[in-house]
């Protein structure tokens, strides 16, 4: 899959576009995904997802974002997997592209030599959200290109949306938003060096920084746990701030249960299978060590370890 920075960089060859935001890449997406595919395919033409960073809603609600589902590299890492996208355009959000009108978007997409764009169909852009999808619809034709509305997706007789996706994390209710997703909910990333702490008190933890402004959960989990060397080893993780060490970035800290190889440097995935309780601070640390061991044998339960 390419890279692109810029529409306007993207080689002179006609191609397939669907844009959006693309946080989750739920089943709604993936529909978008599917359909720009199989245009593509129809066309004997490449298929290209627009999208952007930082996400359109983190940037005009700087100050209470939306919590990020998934980060870039999650992003690139499942599309990868679940897509043969041959293109992937990343657009810098911030006021020049906020301040383009529903025309020069349109102006844009011509300019990459789109043949149809496919979006869903409450899909809106330009400044201040102008131009809807069906209005977009309206002008393509006359700017060599169509395009195709997709209607909603519905899980449990409900609309997928990377919102709804989000409150069944914030809830706990993870085979709700694997539903949606078409996959269990996980999150990525590179162990790094910690203070060791955990070893001290038999709970030795892979930490993984969140590079993301706000997730969707917080709390104590029962989970798995993939890496290079194995899959799915179920363990018991920690995320949020650690009030007991004082802590004040997100952090993501599992333990692999009967696990003890290095993995500092590895990159690990970490699937979400229960939430367990919330983050606390307790009276002593005697009493921290006494709950993480009430803890880890919940999660042995659920996860059969």
């Amino acid at each position: 899959m390419q890279l692109i920075r810029r529409l306007d960089s993207v080689q002179p060859r006609e191609c397939v576009v669907t844009i959006g935001s693309f946080d989750g890449l739920h089943r709604g997406h993936q529909v978008l995904i599917e359909r720009a595919l199989a245009h593509a395919a129809r066309l004997g033409l490449p298929a290209m997802m627009v999208t952007f960073e930082p996400l359109p809603r983190e940037f005009l609600q700087a100050a209470n974002p939306p919590a990020r589902l998934t980060n870039f590299r999650e992003r690139w890492r499942l599309l990868s997997q679940i897509t043969a996208l041959e293109r992937l355009c990343v657009l810098s959000f911030g006021e020049r592209l906020r301040a383009l009108s529903g025309l020069q978007f349109i102006e844009l997409l011509a300019a990459a030599r789109a043949r149809v764009v496919v979006v869903g169909h409450d899909f809106r852009f330009g400044r201040g959200g102008e131009a809807s999808a069906a209005w977009c619809a309206g002008q393509a034709a006359q700017h060599g290109f169509s395009v195709d509305l997709v209607d909603e997706v519905a899980v449990d007789s409900e609309r997928v949306s990377s919102g709804r996706v989000r409150t069944a994390l914030a809830a706990g209710e993870f085979a709700s938003a694997a539903r949606m997703l078409g996959r269990g909910y996980s999150m990525r990333g590179r162990v790094r060096l910690g203070n060791r702490f955990g070893r001290t008190i038999g709970f030795p933890t892979a930490n993984l920084p969140v590079k993301r402004r706000r997730v969707a959960l917080q709390g104590v989990f029962a989970v798995r746990v993939s890496g290079t060397s194995f899959t799915a080893l179920p363990g018991v993780a920690s995320l949020g701030t650690r009030p007991m060490v004082n802590g004040q970035q997100m952090l993501l800290e599992a333990h692999l249960f009967d696990f003890d190889a290095d993995l500092y440097g590895q990159e690990l995935e970490v699937e979400f299978i229960a939430r367990l309780r919330d983050e606390l601070t307790f009276p002593s640390m005697d009493a921290m060590v006494q709950q993480m061991h009430l803890d880890a044998a919940a999660a042995r339960r659920i996860v059969g370890a």
